[in-house]
C-alpha cells in the first residue's frame, strides 16, 4: 500500500471561526474510509481543500506525494453533496463530456451503470427526479479510474432500495490502487464497506482507526460508538 493523501499541520479559518485547527492525516491506497462527524465538525471544509477548492490558512496537503495543484486535480474524483451538471443536458451528453475533459474516464462503465440503474441516458437531467440525478453523478464519479474517490453524502437522496446497489457500485468499481473516502451521516448504510474511519469534530481529529479494530476492541459497531462519542 501506498499513501494516497497527508495532511500536515492543516490548518483552516473563516474569520475568527477555526475550521480545521492543525491536523494531520494519512490515508493509503486500498482502502475506502468513512470521513464522519456532527454538522460543523470541518468535514466539508477538509473534503473542499482536498479538492483545491479552499486555500489553507497554514500546513500542506499531499495527493500521491505532490501539494495541492491543477496536477493533483487529475487525480482525484469528487462527487459534491449538491447536484453539479448542467440540468439541459443530458446522460448521454454528459459522459461525452467527462470522456473529453477526462483522460481517465470509462465511459462503457457508465454506460454499464446507468442502464443497471434503469436511468435513460437520452432524457435531460431537469426531468430526471432528485435521486435519478444523484445516480448520475456519483456514476460520472466512479468511471473515473482516480487516485483518490471523495464522496460527499452519496447516498443521500436515494431511496433504500437502491442504496445497496449504489454501495456495491463504489465497492466494485474504484481502482484498487486507489483510496475512497466517504463523507455520511448514513454509517450504519455504509458500515459493511469501510476499512478505516475517521471521526471528526471541532476541526479537529478525535479518532482515526479501523473498523475491525472498533469491533473487537470497542466491541462495538461504528455506528454505535460514533453515537457514544457525539452523544449530546
Amino acid at each position: 500500500m501506498s499513501e494516497i493523501l497527508k495532511c500536515v499541520n492543516l490548518t483552516k479559518k473563516y474569520g475568527g471561526i477555526v475550521a480545521l485547527d492543525n491536523i494531520n492525516l494519512s490515508i493509503e491506497s486500498g482502502k475506502i474510509i468513512g470521513l464522519l462527524g456532527p454538522n460543523g465538525s470541518g468535514k466539508t471544509t477538509l473534503i473542499k481543500l482536498i479538492n483545491g477548492l479552499l486555500t489553507p490558512n497554514s500546513g500542506e496537503i499531499y495527493v500521491n506525494n505532490m501539494k495541492i495543484s491543477p496536477q493533483t486535480k487529475k487525480l482525484v474524483a469528487y462527487l459534491p453533496d449538491n447536484n453539479f451538471l448542467n440540468s439541459y443536458m443530458t446522460a448521454e451528453q454528459i459522459i461525452t463530456m467527462f470522456t473529453d475533459f477526462f483522460d481517465d474516464f470509462r465511459p462503457n462503465i457508465a454506460y454499464e451503470m446507468l442502464s443497471r440503474l434503469g436511468v435513460m441516458k437520452n432524457m435531460r437531467l431537469k426531468n430526471l427526479s432528485k435521486g435519478n440525478k444523484e445516480k448520475v453523478c456519483l456514476i460520472l464519479t466512479m468511471s473515473r479510474n482516480a487516485m483518490l474517490y471523495v464522496l460527499d453524502e452519496p447516498i443521500a437522496a436515494v431511496d433504500p432500495a437502491t442504496r445497496d446497489y449504489i454501495i456495491s457500485t463504489i465497492l466494485n468499481n474504484y481502482n484498487k490502487e486507489s483510496a475512497v473516502l466517504i463523507s455520511t451521516h448514513l454509517i450504519s448504510d455504509i458500515e459493511q464497506i469501510l476499512d478505516d474511519v475517521i471521526f471528526i469534530n471541532n476541526g479537529k481529529i478525535y479518532l482515526h482507526e479501523s473498523v475491525d479494530n472498533i469491533r473487537n476492541v470497542h466491541q462495538k459497531s461504528v455506528d454505535e460508538l460514533f453515537r457514544e462519542v457525539f452523544k449530546w
